[in-house]
């Protein structure tokens, strides 16, 4: 029997408690491999470590959005020194927020985090919640953060679905080479079935098998040879069949709108003062998109417009 022919050791495999074909046989076999490769494997970030608690572990996910490691690593060592807990955050301007995001990209994430911050000062005396019902009504959590900080931060049992999950449960159960380009109900229901009944065992699972997708079962050049699972990979087994879904998202950013808005908050970031029109109509040559991309962060509450055409950071 051939590699393309051979079958996966997954694939025929008794339903686990979801009625999810496969998963109760996927559970047994991809636990204690990936566990003990995590064990071994892991990296040393400082969001990891205990004296990171909660709102650690909370600023780390909103930054790890579509950001890789070597981005965040300084800019979440500069918020925790300066913010080391969520009062401290919350008392700051929103404005202050989306300076200190610096170009980490995305900054509708630092109101998002001040929003949060503010809330949890509020409403729970500036202790990050620990239970799951009370993370997700916080302002700008969606249902990942929510699992991420309760299992991460509090050690619980929630199915954690970022990108390099998906990717990781797509092969090795599903056997195929990407994930949909959303997260699909399917998708949930195959994370909550492969999920250890013990929930300390479960919290680590949630972050090896995320390490996993993030090291060794990339989204390119994945590195088969290393991964502790490909001896019951599905696609690997299946001959590794080329990715027949729907065209991924590309993450094209030069000449964007996104690039344009970027460009208009850093001079915003590194001014002092209010900024004039004038000032900001130089960072971008074409007026159209420049003063689409302005009114974009004004209506996104990014940038404050003044009288006599001056705009600033958010202070409220």
């Amino acid at each position: 029997m051939t590699a393309t022919e051979m079958p996966s050791p997954l694939n025929n495999a008794p339903s686990g408690p979801d009625g999810v074909p496969g998963a109760a046989e996927a559970a047994a076999g991809l636990h204690a491999p990936v566990l003990a490769w995590f064990d071994q494997h892991a990296r040393d970030l400082p969001w990891r470590r205990p004296d990171a608690g909660a709102w650690g572990v909370m600023i780390s996910e909103f930054m790890l959005q579509q950001t890789p490691v070597n981005r965040v690593l300084p800019v979440y060592e500069q918020w925790l020194a300066r913010w080391p807990r969520p009062a401290d955050l919350a008392a700051e301007a929103p404005g202050e927020a989306v300076r200190a995001w610096g170009r980490l990209g995305y900054p509708r994430r630092a109101l998002r985090l001040h929003g949060a911050a503010v809330a949890i000062t509020e409403r729970h005396g500036g202790d990050v919640p620990s239970e799951h019902a009370q993370l997700l009504a916080l302002p700008g959590i969606g249902e990942y953060t929510a699992a991420a900080v309760a299992s991460f931060a509090y050690g619980q049992r929630h199915p954690v679905l970022d990108t390099n999950v998906r990717r990781v449960f797509a092969r090795t159960v599903t056997g195929v080479q990407y994930p949909p380009n959303a997260t699909t109900a399917a998708e949930r229901r195959l994370a909550r079935a492969l999920l250890p009944d013990d929930e300390p065992q479960a919290a680590r699972w949630a972050a090896a098998s995320m390490e996993l997708g993030a090291l060794v079962c990339t989204a390119r050049n994945e590195d088969c040879g290393r991964c502790p699972v490909a001896g019951l990979c599905a696609w690997r087994l299946a001959g590794k069949p080329a990715y027949e879904g729907p065209p991924r998202r590309g993450q094209t950013y030069a000449g964007t709108d996104r690039q344009v808005r970027g460009k208009l908050l850093a001079v915003l970031r590194e001014a002092v003062r209010p900024v004039p029109l004038a000032v900001l109509d130089r960072v971008w040559d074409e007026p159209v998109q420049r003063a689409r991309a302005l009114d974009g962060l004004v209506a996104d509450g990014l940038v404050e417009p003044l009288e006599k055409d001056l705009f600033r950071l958010p202070l409220t």
